[in-house]
This record gives structure tokens, sequence and C-alpha cells, in this order.
């Protein structure tokens, strides 16, 4: 009897101990996966302010009229078309008088079809920014938007 009674609670020990040591195992690979999710987070984050910036760049940069039109999406992948990381989508919406028209070879995509009357306020743009990922580099898919408006 009695040796019966040491060998249940050594089977009951090892399987409580087995069970302990499954769950820290679990554990500490779902800390990597957390690390590693928060590092692609943290990264588009920092994309999506740098598109914007590199689409202020770009407006400033494009002389706007009938012939050249308006620039009014850019698309781009990080680090490089060959293995993307994210993707980088930017739409451009124009306020103001004088942009080209629908009639127009490259017309601007207006964000409404009234015209602001002051001068000040000509040319401002909303910028869409979004920011995903390409592959499934991560266990759970990153997107982010941000929506700026700026006068370039």
């Amino acid at each position: 009897m009695r040796r019966g009674f040491s060998l249940i609670t050594a089977i009951v020990f090892i399987v409580l101990i087995a069970t302990l040591s499954a769950l820290a195992l679990s554990f500490s690979s779902l800390s990597v996966k957390q690390t590693s999710d928060t590092y692609l987070r943290e990264q588009a984050e920092l994309l999506v302010q740098s598109a914007t910036e590199y689409a202020l760049l770009a407006i400033s940069g494009h002389e706007i009229n009938a012939s050249n039109g308006c620039l009014n999406t850019i698309n781009a992948q990080f680090p490089n078309a060959n293995t993307p990381l994210f993707d980088i989508n930017i739409s451009i919406y124009y306020l103001g008088m004088g942009l080209p028209l629908t009639n127009d070879p490259n017309p601007c995509q207006r964000f409404s079809d009234t015209d602001i009357a002051t001068t000040d306020s000509n040319v401002t743009v909303i910028i869409d920014t979004i920011v995903s990922t390409a592959n499934d580099i991560s266990t759970e898919p990153i997107r982010l938007h941000r929506r700026t408006i700026q006068k370039p």
C-alpha cells in the first residue's frame, strides 16, 4: 500500500512539473512574438510620418499647371520592391482655386468642388498615408493610417 501511494505521488509531481514547464515555455514564446510585433509597429509608425513628409517634398517639387497636372498618388514599398516589409500608399487631395480641372490631361483629385476664396489657403493639400504589412511578416497584420492637412 505504501509503495502504491508513493508511486501515485511521484506521478502527480511529474505531471505538475511538466504542466508548469509547458506554461513557462508558452509564455516565453509569447513574449518573443509580442516584442517582434511591437518592433514592426514602431517601424510602421515612423514610416507613416516619413512618407507624409516625402509627399510634401514631392508636391513642392512638382509644378502644378494644366500640362503637368497634379501629383495625386504615391505608392512605394519599404525597404525595396524585391523583399518588401511594408506597402506605402499615399493619396493627395487638393483644396484651392486655379487647379487643373477634370477636362485637363492630369486633373487634380479635389477634396470638394467648391473653391477656396482666400489666396493664403490656395493649393492646400490633404494627405492620406496608409502603411501596411506587405506579407505575413507578423502574426497580427499592421495597418496604420494618417491624415494631415498641409500647405506645401
